[in-house]
């Protein structure tokens, strides 16, 4: 049976791409690539990507965790930034060499993707369209059915594997075409337009390209701390708190031993120094400004103890 790699993204183009393929006879890899700005919720829960693919009768799901790699993409992509600090082009060319030694390694005919001819102004209009599969190397086997009969034929329509006349020539930011499709598929719920990649949110976007440009410390940890909590960037200081339980469980959990932590002996934060060393009374003061308990201690005249986490 002819396979193909799908880029799952979760949203609604990605959802309809590969349930066209699948009416074409085409075995469905769905694979997603994930990092703390994209797809991460399925690090510590994967059964439920495992469990969307099955609802949508693909045949097979992949997740990948890339973060170490994409790091060196986000760090300095040749073709730029959006609005934030998602650099698309650079993503896009990333994840396209993934998945062709995905399809060396799987054997599988292609590789097919959810996008859309003039969707989006930066990624998707036709010179990116070419210039992202040629960089990737991916010319000939990269299919995108919902746009496809916009664009040069392809090697599994030249082949016979896919019937180009059942493809689609959908164009732009309008979703009208998209939305019947969705019916025609019966899907239940429809998915956002786009796979939620949280560098394009301004708050994180500015946050990441900050860190980036000043040259501060991004690696696998610190990928994860930069989506969370609240962050204290000041020259030669890099400080984390946790906003709430939940955020302070997951602190612990991403720094184990390789930061510095504290919180107090009454509810608060957890804080962790990324860069930096600041005095214990500093620290201690920060902690108590976001500790309602802390402040009713000391308001009766009684003290709060910093706790060290390492």
């Amino acid at each position: 049976m002819p396979t193909a790699i799908l880029l799952f993204s979760e949203g609604l183009d990605s959802h309809l791409a590969g349930l066209i393929l699948k009416e074409q006879g085409i075995k469905i890899v769905a694979v997603k690539f994930i990092t703390p700005f994209f797809g991460w919720k399925y690090k510590e829960n994967p059964e439920s990507f495992y469990e969307k693919v099955k609802a949508l009768g693909f045949d097979e799901g992949l997740l990948v965790d890339v973060t170490e790699e994409y790091i060196e993409v986000l760090k300095k992509p040749e073709h730029g930034y959006g609005d934030y600090a998602n650099p698309c082009v650079d993503c896009k060319i990333f994840m396209l060499k993934k998945a062709k030694k995905l399809m060396e390694e799987l054997k599988t005919d292609f590789i097919a993707t959810g996008e859309v001819l003039g969707q989006r102004p930066m990624s998707q209009n036709k010179n990116a369209l070419e210039l992202i599969e040629r960089k990737a190397g991916v010319k000939g086997i990269l299919l995108r059915p919902l746009s496809a009969k916009l664009l040069a034929e392809t090697e599994p329509e030249k082949k016979g594997i896919i019937d180009r006349e059942k493809l689609f020539d959908i164009f732009g930011r309008k979703r009208n075409a998209q939305f019947e499709l969705a019916k025609k598929f019966k899907l239940k719920e429809i998915p956002t337009p786009s796979g939620g990649c949280l560098l394009t949110d301004p708050q994180i976007g500015e946050r990441v390209l900050k860190v980036i440009k000043e040259r501060r410390t991004l690696n696998y940890e610190t990928s994860q701390l930069l989506v969370i909590g609240r962050h204290f960037l000041e020259e030669g200081l890099w400080i984390v708190l946790g906003r709430n339980k939940e955020e302070n469980e997951k602190i612990r959990r991403i720094v184990q031993n390789k930061y510095r932590t504290y919180t107090l002996d009454v509810p608060a934060p957890t804080a962790v120094i990324v860069e930096g060393n600041p005095p214990e009374e500093f620290i201690k003061k920060l902690l108590i400004k976001y500790s309602k308990k802390a402040k009713e201690k000391i308001s009766k005249g009684e003290d709060v103890f910093l706790i060290s986490g390492k």
